[in-house]
């Protein structure tokens, strides 16, 4: 069962403005990842759902997490059918995010008050996700649907948006501002923060301090600090 409400999600998600998310096959991996964002000062962290062994690294991250970061948010990624949220919602995931929007996994989301933050990539993905309840879309892939440009074109005339861009997000200051000044609400960030190179080499330090970094710089974008985006 989810520890933290949708709505609690939704606020640390915009107003910290940074949604790391990473796989790992290792719970012992996983947890040192997890340990590490959260001493940076991340509120929400996304494990994503891309291995045979997601679940049980995701339910011994879920444990470990009550007991040792109690305050840091975790959710699921990579999900895109209702079974298989329902298995990680009932393990304890507090969020869902999905590559595409699923009316399945927004009726299901809904009933349990549980965040779902699905990928769009057009300004009808991103309308019928909205007309479906959803807070805050995925747009994904960011890069590839027309970067910062496209944020900012489908911001002008719905300015209610509250978009995610995720990947081709770059752990620098130049990338996080241009999203954050183009209208994006908060950042999704994986192998470009969390890197093969940190974690085979497992510098927890390093790893810290650049979440550390990534959130310094997104509230020097916002202009005002820990405020997001409007």
């Amino acid at each position: 069962m989810a520890r933290f409400m949708r709505l609690d999600v939704l606020n640390a998600t915009l107003d910290s403005g940074l949604v790391p998310l990473f796989y790992d096959d290792e719970a012992k991996t996983a947890i040192e990842v997890a340990s590490a964002v959260a001493r940076g000062g991340a509120r929400v962290l996304e494990f994503t759902n891309r291995g045979e062994k997601a679940y049980p690294v995701f339910t011994a991250l879920v444990e470990h997490l009550a007991r040792a970061n109690p305050d840091l948010i975790l959710g699921v990624g990579s999900i895109v059918d209702a079974p298989t949220a329902a298995l990680y919602v009932a393990s304890g995931a507090s969020f869902i995010v999905g590559p595409s929007f699923s009316p399945e996994l927004a009726r299901l989301c809904n009933r349990r008050k549980i965040a779902y933050i699905p990928g769009c990539a057009t300004a009808t993905e991103i309308a019928t996700a909205e007309e479906a309840g959803v807070e805050i879309c995925k747009v994904f892939p960011g890069e590839s649907a027309g970067g910062p440009g496209f944020v900012k074109a489908v911001m002008a005339p719905c300015p209610w948006h509250r978009l995610l861009p995720t990947g081709g997000v770059d752990a620098s200051e130049a990338s996080i501002s241009e999203w954050i000044k183009a209208g994006a609400a908060a950042l999704g960030m994986g192998s470009k923060l969390i890197t093969a190179q940190t974690v085979k080499a497992r510098d927890w330090d390093s790893l810290s301090g650049k979440v550390e970094q990534c959130l310094g710089w997104i509230k020097k974008a916002r202009g005002v600090p820990g405020l997001p985006a409007r």
